[in-house]
């Protein structure tokens, strides 16, 4: 198993995503600062869930207080994630593009951009990684398994910064999942929505197949 390191998640966004990788996180002893669109006070019902190693804030308070960041907010509103407070560090992005929800986004819609992509873009000094977005919430904290399980579930992960993929790599191993690097950013549209490696339970070999044969526009 490769090394777990101790670190502070700063949680932009408290939705199904957002919780359970902080449920995640604070299982393998890190510490969770979550924030919401709305008021901190709003998260007392998670947080007193999720025990001592939480808390909640503001977006820019968790930013501030993040060894590494969790954007897990809609595509709609990655506008407003503070940049200042999240330069030099690792920004991992669980977004996926819902055009119902979001909006039409022309860049996205005719495969010029991908949403990490467009993240990294507002985020420039900071080192954006595509994570935990072709997975259902609940299996975040159910689907893992140890090390050499036959058939383990791989996710992907994605970005232009090799340290980045080499803490997600790590966080996804402790939580009981094979990682696959689909790097660079730009490629990171292979595991978005609607692909074939999307949101289905996968092992290495599988997502690797899957990745490959994805079309770039649906």
């Amino acid at each position: 198993m490769i090394e777990h390191r101790m670190t502070t998640y700063g949680i932009i966004g408290a939705g199904h995503i957002g919780s359970q990788v902080a449920r995640a996180v604070i299982s393998l002893g890190d510490d969770v600062v979550i924030a919401n669109s709305r008021d901190p006070q709003t998260l007392a019902d998670l947080v007193a869930e999720l025990g001592p190693r939480a808390r909640a804030a503001t977006a820019h308070e968790a930013a501030q207080a993040a060894d590494v960041a969790v954007v897990t907010v809609p595509f709609k509103a990655i506008g407003d994630i503070p940049v200042e407070p999240l330069a030099g560090k690792i920004v991992l992005d669980t977004n996926n593009y819902y055009f119902e929800r979001d909006g039409h986004d022309e860049r996205l819609d005719r495969g010029e951009a991908t949403v990490s992509g467009l993240l990294q873009e507002h985020l420039p000094t900071s080192k954006v990684v595509k994570a935990f977005n072709h997975i259902a919430a609940p299996q975040i904290t159910t689907d893992g398994t140890p090390a050499g399980t036959p058939d383990r579930r791989a996710l992907a992960t994605s970005s232009d910064h090799p340290e980045a993929v080499e803490h997600v790599t790590r966080l996804y191993d402790a939580l009981g999942f094979d990682a696959v690097d689909v790097s660079p950013l730009s490629e990171s549209w292979r595991v978005e929505r609607d692909r074939p490696a999307y949101v289905v339970r996968q092992n290495r070999e599988e997502l690797v197949e899957n990745l490959a044969k994805a079309p770039r526009t649906i």
